[in-house]
């Protein structure tokens, strides 16, 4: 039987970089070579496409081979410039294993569309909701979905002070991984805090803070068909959750330790888990994604953020929610890819 020839990109011109390159490594390492023939796609931080030997090699080494996703669909693959000529490489599935802007925002979605290659993961246009923070608390709470309070700031916009209920959480709109954030407890700290986020997005959102356990549900599929992972809670001993901001994230985190399965009741973990199908479902998700909620004290559950290519590293929450509900990320990989091969069939 033929390998399916796949396209596995990661790295990326963002700050979401090294997590990315993280995230393939762990790929590689659960990807069955029997059933797949890999490439391996590395984007550098300037934004330069490399044809890799593995997601290990330096990309900015220039060992690699230049390369780009021909958006011309009779070519369907990848075009690798050699000796100064361009070989084409077919391919039959993409899987992107990209964070952050240019990859988790429709942005690569796009370009996986107008190539007429399948690709893993969800379209554009959920892609691009999931990644506005305020666009999703819009669709979610449309849906009957319990979301924080919140306030947009755009680039030029003044904050007119002494007219939020402090504590606030400031994060850019449209980013990912902690960065940006800041939790701001008077007017003060609320001028530096979307200073901070504006580095990252000239749109910033404000939250008033939920009161609450941080919990998460990874879940996989397309429709109604999903397969829904075990709920992790993160347990805080100071400070608020940064993910992938810590110094040697590997090793765990200074002031959070995420617990799978989470160590809430019975009645909880069902709520948070049809609540996260539902939010799935409304964003129009599929392939993959993790759903952060907070589970307050009267047992409400509120929407936090959709993760819509969730960390697949060794210390990620998403593969171990699924590990924990018994699947390994060997077996997801298989799945996420096979709903990719299909919905190219079913005419997504």
């Amino acid at each position: 039987m033929d390998r399916l020839k796949v396209a596995i990109v990661f790295g990326g011109a963002c700050e979401e970089h090294p997590v990315s390159v993280k995230s393939a490594q762990e790929v590689a390492k659960n990807l069955d070579l029997e059933k797949y023939e890999p490439f391996w796609i590395g984007i550098t931080k300037s934004g330069a496409w490399k044809l890799c030997e593995n997601p290990d090699m330096d990309l900015e080494a220039g060992a690699s081979r230049p390369v780009v996703l021909s958006p011309d669909r009779s070519a369907r693959g990848l075009l690798v410039l050699d000796q100064g000529r361009y070989e084409t490489i077919q391919l039959d599935v993409v899987l992107p294993v990209l964070h952050g802007k240019l990859g988790e925002d429709g942005a690569i979605q796009g370009l996986l569309e107008l190539s007429g290659i399948p690709y893993a993961g969800c379209g554009i246009q959920s892609s691009a909701l999931c990644m506005d923070k305020s666009l999703a608390y819009v669709i979610a709470g449309s849906a009957g979905i319990a979301t924080p309070r919140f306030w947009t700031v755009t680039a030029d916009e003044k904050i007119e002070l002494g007219q939020l209920p402090y504590p606030v959480f400031v994060k850019p709109a449209r980013s990912g991984s902690s960065f940006g954030v800041s939790k701001a407890s008077d007017d003060e700290e609320l001028l530096s805090a979307v200073e901070e986020a504006r580095q990252y997005d000239a749109k910033v959102l404000i939250e008033e803070a939920v009161i609450g356990s941080e919990v998460g549900c990874a879940i996989l599929g397309n429709g109604t068909d999903l397969v829904v992972g075990e709920v992790d809670r993160i347990s805080l001993s100071h400070g608020f959750f940064r993910i992938h901001q810590e110094s040697e994230p590997e090793s765990g985190s200074e002031n959070s330790t995420p617990i799978v399965p989470a160590d809430i009741s019975i009645e909880s973990r069902s709520l948070v888990q049809e609540t996260a199908r539902t939010i799935y479902r409304a964003l129009g998700c599929s392939g993959l994604a993790r759903v952060d909620m907070f589970l307050k004290d009267d047992g409400t559950v509120v929407l936090n953020e959709v993760n819509t290519l969730p960390g697949l590293t060794s210390y990620s929450r998403y593969p171990r929610m699924m590990a924990a509900a018994g699947l390994p990320l060997a077996e997801v990989i298989d799945r996420v890819v096979a709903l990719a091969v299909m919905g190219e069939r079913d005419g997504r």
